[in-house]
């Protein structure tokens, strides 16, 4: 008899996610197409998305800080193999776009160019679906906006 390795069953899941004061500050923000982080009192970095404290200091981080919609491509990878339930047809890129003001890179996706121009140091731009829903995928994607590339020791620490 061979052991069983692998087991496929239809399975639903059925939940509810209820957004904490500082989710849904940020939640909020971004149906009024903002990007909304907060900032650490003692480290003084800014968390985005927001977060009610800070993971290094342990401090509250209170202060809302409203970020550009700017930002540079830190690290990224190009997806080019299709799996199952995935929402995007390959290839494309996923990125670690550090917002200008932000201390620590969201990842989202680059689009709008070609996924062999995404690169390190890239200046990008968010790009917003047309009617916001509560959800960062709100924004659609982040093209280049045509600035120079960022210099690698602007953006090294958060790599």
């Amino acid at each position: 008899m061979k052991p069983v390795t692998e087991f496929r069953s239809p399975t639903k899941l059925t939940y509810t996610v209820s957004a904490g004061t500082v989710a849904t500050e940020f939640l909020s923000a971004i149906l009024q197409r903002r990007i909304v982080g907060r900032r650490c009192p003692v480290c003084t970095k800014v968390y985005v998305p927001p977060r009610p404290a800070c993971p290094t200091c342990a401090a509250l981080c209170e202060e809302p800080v409203e970020l550009p919609e700017t930002g540079t491509v830190t690290t990224f990878s190009v997806v080019r193999i299709p799996f199952p339930g995935q929402l995007l047809e390959p290839p494309y890129a996923c990125a670690h776009v550090l917002l200008d003001g932000a201390d620590v890179p969201l990842l989202h996706i680059v689009g709008g160019v070609d996924v062999n121009q995404v690169r390190m140091g890239l200046r990008v731009t968010a790009v917003w679906y047309e009617e916001p829903q509560p959800t960062l995928a709100s924004i659609r994607y982040f093209t280049p906006n045509g600035e120079p590339d960022a210099d690698y020791a602007s953006f090294r620490e958060h790599v």
